[in-house]
């Protein structure tokens, strides 16, 4: 189903999309796809960090576009009243932005010739991933346990969230009742093989301080190619 996002550049853009990205790896579907390279393209440069699902995303596709490229066809989106607004796929023109006034400050102007040579970078970018060769992607589902029933359980999701490194990616996550009042956490990744070991990334940054504060063990409950 194709989806439509305005204005990308905008504080209240950012917001939306921030909020469509807390519950989603991806623009559309369950990898990496055009529609991807639609909404990266559009953006006139990396979002402010306080976006936190939008930088997520946004550092994942940066790290296909240097490792592997995107090649899948998505289901369709369209990035509208952006001064970088693209259509659906990395090959086509940008349109002109329309102009919207709001409190007097134009937030859809014309594009600077930063912007443009910025924008004109990130579509050049696109293409030439598209030809390198497609490394080997993974779906992993982690239990993460803690050290009992006292355990504040939202810090532990936050220092498993806050590893952040080339290929990888954040997804889905629950609370499993283990027993005895005490729960896990069970959540989805997606990795980059040949950018991240899941054994490395468990030993060196969930046994360390001050994740290990709160995380008594973790197992890899399924681990699948995509």
């Amino acid at each position: 189903m194709a989806i439509t996002l305005s204005n990308v550049n905008s504080g209240a853009g950012l917001q939306k999309l921030d909020e469509y990205l807390l519950t989603r790896s991806y623009i559309t579907g369950y990898q990496a796809s055009k529609d991807d390279m639609a909404v990266y393209t559009a953006l006139s440069s990396a979002p402010p960090v306080n976006y936190v699902n939008v930088t997520r995303w946004y550092d994942h596709i940066n790290a296909l576009l240097r490792s592997s490229g995107v090649t899948t066809e998505g289901e369709g989106v369209t990035v509208e009243s952006s001064a970088c607004s693209v259509a659906p796929t990395p090959d086509q023109k940008a349109p002109a932005a329309d102009e919207d006034d709001d409190d007097d400050v134009d937030l859809f102007g014309e594009e600077t010739e930063e912007e443009k040579k910025a924008a004109e970078e990130r579509a050049a970018a696109v293409k030439a991933a598209g030809k390198k060769k497609e490394s080997g992607k993974s779906s992993v589902l982690l239990d993460v346990k803690p050290w009992d029933d006292e355990t504040d359980m939202t810090k532990l999701e936050e220092a498993v969230r806050n590893v952040k490194m080339d290929g990888l990616l954040w997804g889905a996550s629950k609370l499993v009742p283990v027993g005895y009042g005490i729960k896990k956490l069970q959540i989805m990744m997606t990795i980059v093989d040949d950018l991240v070991s899941v054994d490395n990334l468990v030993e060196d940054y969930f046994y360390v301080e001050p994740a290990n504060e709160y995380i008594q063990s973790c197992d890899i409950v399924a681990f699948n190619k995509i």
